[in-house]
């Protein structure tokens, strides 16, 4: 028999260390019923729990190869939404949080993206003419919306090999939400800046001229990730000018220009098998979430390697924050006393169609 719900209340005042031992205590009750997926980005003091750790690509492989019966995903709410559309029907995914979302994914939704679709199909034929293309970053609706209409799912470790996929199935790509990884993405595969235009959702016809939209080979939604726009050139320029021997990665939802004066560009995983990977007494700074790169200047440094946060100003993925020792400490109870909280359920047509986009990134990659 289920007991009743252990409120939250109960651990908002806890003090972490209270958390850390009733943490330990839950999932030693749990044993393998329960396992803990942690994004890169993820706090330290929830990180360490995770027991499978990665970027958005490998996590989605990770929860659809999952056995538990419970899925607690340390991250935000559309990644736990992929772990719900990728695991089995018994399994049951869960945010700590569900406050955790994500600015981005919040910069598109399908009321704006079926309205898109809409005018461009009183341009082109839509259909015939564009593939849609969702960055993993986005709600389980708009998967479903690319799964409807012949799209895919890509990440940031994917995008390239995402878009020619995209561009042998049709000419032209929508790509949402976010314009920088589209955008680079495109620069990468040699499509000039002006055949990328920025479709900007709250404009008629995005606030591009019928010509244009002939024109562009690339649509980019007018989105962005608040970390990484953070980052800026002058960063980067202030670091070569003290340290002129250094190395520069950045994350691709960094803006072009940041991208453009980098040495390296690539995904979490890719920055952290790079770093990593380098000669010792190496210097690099990382335009990417902060937990990530304090994270990783701690294990690259016995090898005396010096790793840089590329803004002065702190800035983290304050959505995934809220994911906190308190909210695991009281999901992780609840769950050991058999009580599913803060399921994460995608409805099944949804789910269905989410998953064909899903899966086709899989296969594809």
């Amino acid at each position: 028999m289920q007991t009743a719900t252990i409120a939250f209340d109960r651990f908002n005042q806890l003090h972490d260390d209270a958390c850390h031992e009733r943490i330990r205590a839950a999932r030693a009750r749990l044993g393998e019923q329960a396992v803990l997926l942690g994004h890169h980005y993820q706090r330290a003091d929830v990180y360490q729990y995770a027991d499978l750790t990665g970027d958005s690509l490998k996590l989605s492989r990770l929860a659809s190869q999952a056995d538990a019966e419970y899925i607690v995903f340390c991250g935000v709410h559309f990644m736990a939404e992929v772990a719900d559309i990728m695991s089995k029907p018994h399994q049951k995914a869960i945010l700590p949080d569900l406050a955790a979302g994500c600015s981005m994914a919040d910069m598109a939704n399908l009321a704006k993206v079926e309205r898109c679709w809409r005018e461009l199909n009183e341009v082109l034929d839509a259909e015939e003419v564009f593939t849609p293309v969702t960055y993993i970053n986005s709600a389980a609706d708009l998967k479903a919306f690319c799964g409807e209409h012949g799209g895919i799912v890509c990440t940031s470790s994917n995008a390239a090999t995402i878009a020619e996929w995209a561009f042998a199935q049709r000419p032209k790509i929508l790509f949402f939400p976010d314009q920088h990884l589209g955008r680079w993405t495109g620069y990468t595969m040699g499509i000039p800046l002006d055949e990328m235009m920025v479709w900007d959702p709250d404009l008629e016809l995005g606030g591009l001229t019928v010509e244009q939209i002939h024109k562009a080979r690339l649509l980019l939604w007018k989105g962005h990730c608040s970390v990484h726009q953070m980052f800026q050139p002058a960063h980067i320029l202030k670091f070569r000018n003290q340290h002129p021997d250094g190395l520069v990665i950045a994350h691709p939802e960094c803006s072009f220009e940041v991208c453009k004066q980098s040495d390296y560009v690539g995904s979490t995983e890719h920055i952290v098998k790079t770093i990593k990977e380098a000669a010792p007494n190496t210097r690099w700074l990382v335009g990417t979430e902060l937990n990530l790169v304090n994270r990783l200047a701690e294990e690259v440094k016995p090898e005396g390697k010096i790793v840089h946060f590329m803004s002065p100003t702190v800035c983290m993925c304050s959505t995934m924050q809220r994911i906190d020792p308190q909210h695991l400490a009281w999901t992780l109870e609840n769950l050991a006393a058999g009580k599913v909280v803060n399921q994460i359920s995608v409805p099944q047509h949804e789910a269905g169609l989410a998953r064909l986009a899903l899966e086709r990134m899989l296969a594809v990659s």
